[in-house]
């Protein structure tokens, strides 16, 4: 029989008959015994834990991670599983996402993360993407400066408890070896195709045979593999001051992105304090400017928080707020306390988000962006890295992500983190809003399109009550949500059954009227 999670699978072969009948009878009834008891427990008094490091060294409730792409999922669970803390999660997870989704989460990108520990507030690691400080002719699709490696190995060194080769090996090894294409990706593959395709070096990645890849064909980066490997090695002063930084800013040259030595130098990671909302004992983090979907959220969830229907006002709210920062600046406090006039936001640039929960009730929740689907459009030639899309020449996305936790008690409540261009901060709200307030802390209806919602809840609190905790990502989004249930969950579902499915339909958009726009 093979035991749950990722543990090493226990079989009792049949004895000889020339062991004795004692011993027969020994090996029956510890088999019987694992079998009754789930396995888990007796399987490790017998073996001992796997060692830290290893699938299974964490027995029973490892937290939860909620993203948008599965096999991203996975590698992150796998790092809970292992005794990875929420941040080595998140770290395995970014880098697994450059890999299985560079369309909104590549190397070249930029984001913002938020962290808690349960008994202090939260904190951030913002890495935000910069446009090129001087731009050469030849510039014709101006880059990004990448900033996903900076803001990754700051969360690691910051936050993280595992080494860093065992948390980036996973996404290393996908791209040298390949993985198969998720609905997520193929999605967002389709949608840009023809442009796409028009980049060789892209073509070669996502379009081998002269067609973007469909769902469950095989993605291959070597280059993005070599990459990978040369940051894991020489770390980020290989990635922007030395050889390897060379080989970008001439990679990224001949792609028409204009990235120079300045630039690569030039990238920062800011850990400014978030924009901190009481609510009762909860407080609320979200994002702090320049990732104004933090403020524009926290501006949703106001008008939520007083009115759960008020869904249409709630996104008129939050593009005000973001539209009066973007045209003048401010305060993020002093602008919620103020009157903002109705204002629209052009289309805005896609992105992704992710939440990871371990069982100790750390919490992560990020946001990333590319600029633009698939940045540039382009790969810097022989590195595999994916361009992102310079923010001076593209709206910037509304990053949106939130954790919420009991102060008084110092303990989880939720995290949060939506995407889908203008609808993103009232996706976040929404989820927020379900998680603190409703008696079930999942949306049994999704945010209205073009929002997607991914989002982890423990109404119980963590530490304190695991039981409680929930995860799930917005089915239309393709991404998947994984954690391991306690032994009493466990037992009480193969009494009563399949836990109920969440989030069924969505929000009707009509009151809403908002453009429909790839998320």
């Amino acid at each position: 029989m093979r035991c749950r999670g990722n543990e090493m699978a226990v079989t009792m072969r049949n004895v000889s008959g020339r062991t004795s009948s004692g011993l027969r009878a020994g090996a029956a009834a510890l088999a019987a015994l694992m079998a009754v008891s789930g396995c888990t427990s007796m399987q490790r008094f017998v073996f001992g834990a796997p060692a830290e490091g290893v699938p299974g060294h964490v027995a029973g409730f490892l937290g939860g991670v909620a993203a948008d792409e599965p096999r991203a999922t996975v590698v992150a669970r796998e790092v809970l599983s292992s005794g990875g803390n929420a941040a080595d999660a998140a770290t395995a997870l970014g880098f697994a996402l450059a890999v299985t989704l560079p369309s909104r989460a590549g190397l070249g990108g930029g984001g913002a993360c938020l962290v808690y520990r349960p008994g202090a507030a939260a904190e951030t690691v913002m890495f935000m993407s910069r446009p090129p400080k001087t731009l050469a002719a030849s510039a014709d699709r101006p880059a990004a400066a990448p900033a996903v490696p900076a803001g990754l190995l700051a969360l690691h060194a910051r936050y993280g408890h595992l080494k860093l080769d065992r948390l980036m090996a996973p996404a290393e090894e996908m791209a040298r070896f390949g993985v198969p294409v998720s609905a997520a990706l193929s999605r967002d593959l389709h949608v840009v195709a023809r442009p796409l395709l028009a980049d060789a070096a892209a073509r070669a990645v996502f379009g081998p045979r002269g067609e973007v890849l469909d769902e469950g064909g095989i993605l291959v980066q070597p280059d993005l593999g070599v990459t990978l490997a040369q940051l894991r090695i020489g770390g980020l002063g290989d990635f922007y001051r030395g050889a390897l930084a060379h080989a970008i800013e001439a990679a990224a040259a001949s792609a028409g992105g204009g990235l120079t030595a300045a630039d690569l130098t030039g990238v920062s990671v800011e850990t400014p304090a978030p924009l901190i909302l009481p609510d009762g004992r909860v407080q609320l983090a979200f994002l702090p400017l320049p990732a104004d979907g933090g403020l524009a959220a926290a501006g949703a969830w106001r008008v939520l928080s007083s009115n759960p229907t008020a869904l249409a006002d709630a996104a008129r709210r939050a593009e005000a707020l973001a539209a009066r920062w973007r045209s003048g600046g401010g305060d993020a406090k002093a602008l919620l306390g103020s009157e903002a006039p109705p204002a629209r936001l052009p289309d805005l640039s896609a992105s992704t988000g992710f939440v990871v929960l371990d069982h100790t009730g750390m919490a992560v929740a990020c946001a990333e962006t590319m600029g633009n689907l698939f940045g540039t459009g382009r790969v810097a030639p022989g590195t595999g890295l994916l361009l992102a899309a310079s923010p001076a020449t593209m709206p910037a996305p509304l990053l949106s992500a939130a954790i919420a936790w009991d102060a008084s008690a110092g303990a989880f409540r939720a995290g949060a983190a939506s995407s889908g261009q203008t609808a993103a901060p009232l996706a976040l709200a929404i989820g927020l809003r379900t998680a603190l307030r409703d008696a079930k802390p999942i949306p049994t209806k999704w945010p209205p399109d073009p929002g997607r919602l991914a989002l982890i809840a423990c109404p119980g609190g963590l530490p304190g009550d695991e039981e409680t905790c929930k995860w799930a990502t917005d089915p239309r989004g393709k991404g998947l949500a994984l954690g391991e249930k306690s032994d009493r969950e466990l037992e009480q579902e193969r009494g009563l059954g399949s836990p109920e499915k969440t989030g069924e339909p969505a929000y009707d958009n009509k009151d809403l009227q908002q453009r429909r726009t790839i998320n």
